[in-house]
């Protein structure tokens, strides 16, 4: 079949278990009304998937490795329909976060088998492009959550928005069960492969550690941005929701524009480097409009939301052809194993920060680390 039909069916599974894995913080203050708890205890909610994700991506890699993506995606992200419809059905804080994080151990299955459908259908000259559709997977479930989820939970509360999740990603497992296939000829061998395990080479540990530094203002913002523009701005908490949503469509645009420039330079992290320049300054002018409450926040909130995902396909997909056709899908797990850990960290971290101090405290935190990814990007000596 089409290669671009199995990058659909890869980019759909991701997309819609998206809603249930990331979309739960655009409905924040439902979930903080819904169990009565603080701020950094309803960020710990909204990211419970993070906890499973955490533990499984590896797994789910090397289960890709060896039996490809129509199984993985198709197990995966059914098992995590069932979990999100489970969820709705509770009431007890604990069992809906333990159920949420089962639901990210399945549906972490989409965010290795995608990335392995780009390796092995493209060609190095069209992974840019292919790579930045991929991860408009993410931006494209963010805008479907932020324009559909919070007014869903207005009307039916939190069990309304889970089961939306759930109907989603069953739908999207289903598909990919039934149509998946494997590629004629496996591209991911195109051009130099390390041999034996990739993680000899010192550029992919920088890799994952530059992921690791870009994750922290990409939380911070995806997680309390509604919050910061509810709670600081009086934003009506559908009207933030869909802000998220249009910087949504904005970060997906960018993503396959960043694509496409990395395909037609043949470099991936000297394009890294120039957006988190920008990045930079974008988080910097957040900061100084949340300190002082000014029209800038908002403005800045939303370039935030697209700018701290630009990145994001240009660093999996250099992570992915550093590791070879034998090893990527354990490396592409291992690479969102990284951010998810850091993600768990950071999230009730900067909740309290932003609790005690201010809301801008968290957003100079997350720009604090994207200056430190500075020297760690590995662009030094990259040719095309």
């Amino acid at each position: 079949m089409n290669r671009w039909v199995m990058l659909a069916l890869g980019v759909n599974a991701h997309a819609s278990v998206t809603l249930g894995l990331f979309g739960l913080p655009l409905v924040m203050p439902e979930i903080l009304r819904h169990f009565g708890v603080s701020l950094p205890v309803g960020g710990v909610i909204g990211n419970a998937p993070a906890f499973g994700i955490l533990l499984a991506l590896v797994a789910w890699g090397a289960l890709a490795d060896r039996h490809g993506e129509r199984l993985v995606l198709g197990t995966g992200v059914g098992l995590a329909a069932l979990l999100f419809a489970a969820v709705a059905l509770v009431e007890q804080a604990w069992a809906v976060v333990v159920l949420l994080a089962l639901a990210g151990a399945a549906g972490s299955a989409a965010m290795v088998g995608g990335g392995r459908i780009v390796l092995r259908w493209f060609e190095p000259p069209e992974r840019g492009v292919a790579m930045g559709l991929r991860q408009v997977s993410f931006t494209l479930g963010m805008a479907i959550g932020a324009f559909a989820l919070p007014p869903v939970a207005r009307a039916y509360g939190l069990p309304g928005v889970m089961l939306v999740c759930a109907g989603a990603s069953l739908v999207a497992a289903v598909l990919a069960a039934l149509f998946l296939a494997e590629p004629p000829h496996d591209l991911s061998a195109s051009g130099a492969t390390p041999e034996g395990s990739p993680y000899r080479q010192p550029t992919l540990w920088r890799v994952h550690a530059t992921s690791a530094l870009h994750v922290v203002p990409q939380v911070v913002v995806s997680t309390y941005g509604v919050s910061c523009l509810v709670k600081l701005y009086d934003w009506d908490s559908v009207a933030a929701g869909q802000l998220f949503g249009v910087a949504a469509i904005g970060g997906a645009v960018v993503r396959i524009a960043v694509g496409r420039w990395s395909d037609r330079t043949g470099l991936r992290m000297r394009p890294l480097l120039l957006i988190t320049l920008v990045t930079l300054v974008v988080l910097a002018l957040l900061v100084a409009g949340t300190f002082g409450g000014t029209w800038l926040g908002p403005v800045m909130i939303a370039a935030a939301a697209v700018m701290t995902v630009a990145g994001n396909g240009l660093a999996y997909l250099a992570a992915g052809e550093l590791a070879g056709p034998g090893w990527a899908g354990r490396v592409l797990g291992t690479h969102n194993t990284v951010q998810n850990s850091v993600s768990l960290v950071v999230t009730p971290l900067a909740g309290a920060l932003m609790d005690g101090t201010g809301m801008w405290a968290g957003f100079a935190a997350g720009l604090a680390c994207a200056l430190l990814s500075l020297p760690v990007i590995p662009f030094r000596g990259e040719r095309p």
